[in-house]
């Protein structure tokens, strides 16, 4: 069983300064630095992981030994899912390009953790690990940034035992794991041929939903200007079976109401972001109150696929659980500013 030493646990205390507020702020100065292939899967995988979702999980498992705050704190998060990161640890980051260097960065980060830290820069800090990563021949410090700002975020939130306890492999599929980031880049863009008479095909043109790169039956087909749940519910497959939050006859997202109101098919977008429709005012509202995103982008990489049409092929990741996180903690940052 390892074991935190001292030096972890002073790192850990220095990790846990920072709020969501603070590693957003360190995410985008990152972004210049990390390799196009990355850029928006990093700030996907913050999305999915805030701070937020780790005060909420366990504010509700303190609850649990008081009965009547837990049901009602249940009902207020309406968490459903897989959300806990601790037991992602080593998957929860498979859609980025640098997880194929996991078990290298898992080792410098954990080495790093027991260093004396010589700056309090914790930007600075994640840049020099990546480095130390890159000395490897033929491996590009852009692609080492990003997952390890993964790793970093990681270890404050599931704490150094379990950070350091996980197997630290890389689970990808060989098909992928040969791939460069230009082909994968190249994959994102690129449409598909609609054949020599594509052209007469007019609103009957068919594009391909990729939801998960690493697997590559885990795509359905898509008419042009169909919402993305929509067209997921022809793939009939049977995901119920692995996520309970499927149901039998609407395909691999989760969808329950279609009109963005209960916040559960919200998925990041890996490539094809500016192929969906543009966010309208209730995707926008909707997205604030579940606490996903806020932003003014015309094209944000958090959407509602009930609400998103495609004109093109997108390549999309689901997130591994849905709620009301936003609502909930805006209403009680309310009630504890007026007390």
């Amino acid at each position: 069983m390892s074991e935190t030493t001292n030096s972890e646990a002073l790192f850990e205390a220095f990790l846990n300064e920072r709020d969501d507020r603070a590693w957003s702020e360190i995410v985008e100065s990152l972004l210049p630095f990390v390799h196009e292939v990355d850029q928006s899967a990093t700030r996907i995988w913050f999305y999915f992981y805030p701070l937020t979702l780790r005060r909420a999980l366990l504010d509700l498992e303190d609850s649990k030994w008081q009965q009547e705050h837990y049901e009602q704190k249940a009902r207020d998060l309406a968490i459903q899912g897989s959300p806990w990161l601790g037991d992602h640890i080593d998957t929860s980051h498979r859609f980025l390009y640098g997880h194929r260097y996991w078990p290298e960065v898992k080792a410098a980060v954990i080495k790093h953790a027991s260093s004396n830290v010589t700056t309090l820069d914790l930007a600075q800090q994640i840049r020099d690990v990546a480095s130390r990563v890159a000395e490897k021949p033929g491996v590009d410090r852009s692609l080492t940034i990003g997952i390890t700002a993964v790793a970093f975020m990681t270890l404050q939130q599931v704490g150094a035992k379990a950070f350091k306890s996980s197997a630290g492999k890389v689970d990808l599929d060989a098909r992928i794991r040969s791939r460069s980031p230009e082909q994968i880049l190249k994959a994102r863009a690129r449409d598909d041929s609609q054949g020599l008479l594509g052209f007469l095909r007019g609103d009957r043109k068919e594009y391909t939903v990729t939801f998960d790169e690493n697997d590559a039956a885990s795509r359905f087909n898509l008419i042009i200007s169909q919402h993305l749940t929509t067209a997921a519910a022809a793939d009939k497959r049977p995901y119920h079976l692995s996520d309970s939050r499927c149901t039998i006859n609407e395909g691999p997202i989760p969808v329950q109401c279609r009109a963005a109101s209960c916040g559960t098919c919200w998925v990041g977008v890996l490539g094809g972001a500016e192929k969906l429709s543009p966010v309208s005012p209730l995707e926008r509202r909707a997205m604030k109150k579940f606490g996903y995103i806020d932003t003014e982008e015309k094209n944000p990489l958090i959407r509602l696929s009930c609400q998103s049409q495609a004109f093109g092929a997108v390549s999309i990741v689901l997130p591994p659980w849905n709620g009301v996180l936003g609502k909930s903690y805006r209403e009680k940052e309310e009630a504890n500013a007026g007390d």
